[in-house]
């Protein structure tokens, strides 16, 4: 009653000065309250952010160009493993990102095919490692060695490379992936049967006499060359792709124009697609799977692609 008396001669509606000053407080106040807010929700949507949520992230975020381009983002370095130093497999080269600031890397072995050398698959390395991968070219035991073989020795390799190689600290042991051509394709399948916890497998115009791969957990990326005559897809990748689970990441890829030896040289669509099934599975980089689902179409490259867009964990 004293507050009212005291307020009896302002007019009617209005309040006393200090009262307004409090609401504007009160609204600047709500003002800032909101902005923080929208500043927060903008943070979080930030590449900043993305990359916290997903620690294996690596790179700038990918375009077309720069997942086609012959060199990615990192610079790399190469080291060779004599023949001699290791004895269950024939020695290699080792191309890895220079610099260290990112911290460690997913890897990938490569093997060579039937009578090859790692000099066929060579062009792999330097590409790949420039997206943020330690990647290691390997010469086989003999170049006769068959799929099962090549298949021990692509798990020898990472084995090496993870446990007494020069660059071990570089390597996320937990990170792996097995490529190969030819019987090395055969062997990367064998070698995912083997070891389901691989992150990835990328058999390039796979030879192997077994036809069935039910035991494969790995996601596998599957190409086969339309005009190959050694490992016809019919006999070879198109079965092995139709025996892998269908609760399993996999994908094949037929390329238009292509023989059984076009993975040994460079090649924009096989470096393309392999470098986004890697970072998928390999980094976990969702930012990569535009690349691969929707499922690429037929174009002057690939006569055909079939697969299944990637497993949410």
């Amino acid at each position: 009653m004293q507050q009212h008396s005291q307020n009896s001669s302002l007019p009617p509606g209005s309040a006393p000065a200090p009262r307004r000053a409090g609401w504007a407080a009160k609204r600047v106040t709500g003002a800032l309250a909101a902005l923080a807010v929208v500043v927060g929700l903008s943070s979080l949507a930030s590449p900043g952010a993305h990359a916290a949520d997903n620690p294996y992230e690596r790179g700038p975020a990918p375009t077309t160009s720069s997942i086609e381009a012959l060199r990615g983002s990192y610079s790399v370095s190469q080291t060779t493993v004599s023949s001699l130093a290791v004895t269950s497999f024939g020695g290699g080269t080792v191309y890895y990102p220079t610099s260290t600031a990112d911290g460690t890397f997913g890897a990938v072995v490569v093997s060579p095919g039937y009578t090859g050398t790692q000099s066929s698959i060579s062009w792999l390395g330097a590409r790949l490692a420039s997206q943020g991968f330690v990647v290691f070219t390997i010469d086989t035991l003999t170049t006769l060695d068959q799929p099962d073989s090549r298949g021990r020795q692509l798990l020898a390799a990472l084995d090496y490379l993870t446990e007494r190689s020069s660059v071990r600290t570089r390597v996320d042991s937990t990170r792996l992936a097995v490529m190969g051509h030819s019987m090395g394709g055969g062997g990367s399948l064998e070698a995912a049967k083997s070891r389901p916890s691989l992150q990835a497998a990328i058999p390039l115009t796979p030879w192997n006499l077994d036809k069935s791969w039910p035991e494969v957990r790995t996601p596998t990326l599957i190409f086969g060359a339309d005009g190959d005559t050694i490992a016809p897809v019919s006999s070879h990748s198109e079965p092995f792709y139709g025996s892998l689970p269908s609760s399993t990441d996999r994908a094949y890829l037929e390329l238009n124009g292509a023989t059984h030896f076009t993975p040994n040289s460079s090649n924009t669509t096989i470096a393309k697609y392999s470098i986004s099934w890697l970072k998928r599975f390999v980094d976990n980089d969702t930012r990569y799977e535009q690349f691969i689902c929707p499922l690429p179409r037929p174009s002057t490259t690939i006569e055909e692609y079939r697969g299944n867009c990637p497993h949410t964990s």
